[in-house]
């Protein structure tokens, strides 16, 4: 079957990859002219990990980054609040592993180029419409200069992202992405290891948040790059997200100016921050419809959320697996089209919904209002078996197995 992605995103090549495994042909067009390593850090979650494993990538995603060996919240003092394993540590078939994002998606653009072929990923071509006929669709394309292709095709699966051209085509009154009341600056770090050298920690309450991770192994002089995200609230914002605004530091460090743990030190990083972007929390409501006869949303395009539980790119990668089993099991494209979006249009629509409820880090903000001056033990602000069970629901919405349960397929 040939098979239009529009977009050479993760979600987009992740699909392109699993496609091409499936033997069908593959063409991906991205918008941008070259693929540069936008973005800071990003978690990819053992069952995505699961999926680009099945692909042949677990060991080059390894080679560029972390595999994570626990995720623990803490409140603003630095006490410890939750944790738990992550990925293998916790029993999975697949590690959690912390990388750039420019990374991970350098190592699944260089993997479509070498199995797709050159010829098969191009860029400079920006999605602007659709049109279907009689057993196929057309994509129509723009490149920067203005000249249009119409390329033919048995699929068009439109990973383009939250400002999908596809979407608008969809659904033109549904507006810009709903800005969600933060603001996050992120940057990386390069400083020593911290705790396990390889633990993610989150810290704060709903309204200042601070999110930790390294992203490489140690270098030769001991430090490691380290990745983080402070999240304030703010009532309005007056700048569109972009992955590559600079960020300035005097609008956010004041806020963390006495956070240091002993463990870790907050301002300290955001000083000697390599580079700092700035965005907005945005996302948007999930849609009643992704799939349109031969043609369906993926990824950002079809659910964008925000990043709490580090779901974003996940979802994205399962989101591609469920459209090459639905492809196999179905013989008619529109069918399986239909049968991808049943399964995933409500689960990752429960997850944004989960999200703006601050998802498994809703455990933050009670011990916040319970104990704002913090504690003494976390038995005195918690019920016997409350944090664990914040923590299984948010993993059984988001199909990631703890190791004592069976695998979300």
């Amino acid at each position: 079957m040939q098979v239009i992605v529009a977009g050479a995103g993760i979600g987009g090549l992740a699909a392109a990859l699993a496609l091409h495994a499936a033997g069908h042909e593959v063409t991906v067009f991205e918008a941008a002219s070259t693929i540069l390593p936008l973005g800071v850090g990003i978690n990819l979650l053992p069952h995505a990990a699961e999926v680009l494993g099945e692909l042949g990538l677990l060991e080059a995603l390894l080679a560029q980054g972390v595999a994570t060996r626990e995720l623990i919240y803490f409140n603003r003092l630095g006490q410890r609040i939750w944790g738990e394993p992550r990925g293998r540590f916790a029993g999975h078939a697949a590690p959690q592993i912390s990388l750039g994002r420019g990374a991970l998606q350098g190592v699944l653009f260089d993997a479509a180029v070498e199995r797709l072929g050159p010829d098969r990923v191009i860029c400079d071509r920006r999605l602007s419409d659709f049109e279907e006929g009689e057993g196929r669709i057309e994509a129509r394309l723009l490149d920067r200069a203005g000249a249009a292709w119409k390329v033919p095709a048995d699929l068009l699966i439109c990973a383009d992202g939250i400002h999908s051209a596809a979407r608008a085509r969809l659904y033109p009154d549904e507006g810009p992405p709903m800005y969600g009341g933060h603001i996050l600056w992120r940057g990386t770090s390069l400083a020593a290891p911290f705790l396990t050298g390889a633990t993610m920690i989150i810290a704060g309450h709903q309204a200042q948040k601070f999110v930790v991770y390294p992203i490489s192994p140690p270098g030769p002089d001991g430090r490691q790059r380290i990745n983080w995200a402070a999240d304030l609230a703010f009532a309005r914002s007056l700048r569109r997200e972009d992955w590559n605004r600079p960020g300035d530091p005097a609008e956010f460090l004041p806020r963390f100016e006495d956070w240091h743990f002993g463990w870790l030190d907050v301002p300290g990083l955001i000083r000697g921050a390599e580079a700092i972007y700035e965005f907005p929390l945005v996302d948007r409501d999930p849609l009643p419809r992704w799939s349109h006869g031969r043609m369906t949303l993926l990824g950002d395009a079809a659910h964008p959320m925000y990043p709490n539980g580090s779901n974003g790119a996940s979802q994205a990668i399962l989101d591609a697996r469920a459209l090459v089993r639905a492809l196999a099991a179905h013989a008619d494209p529109v069918e399986a089209l239909a049968v991808y979006e049943a399964e995933r249009l409500p689960a990752t629509a429960a997850i944004v919904a989960a999200n703006r409820r601050d998802g498994p880090e809703q455990c933050l903000q009670v011990a916040h209002e319970r104990a704002p001056d913090g504690f003494d033990r976390i038995e005195d602000v918690f019920a016997p078996g409350e944090l664990e069970a914040i923590a299984a629901r948010y993993r059984v919405l988001t199909g990631l197995k703890s190791a004592s349960e069976p695998a979300a397929r």
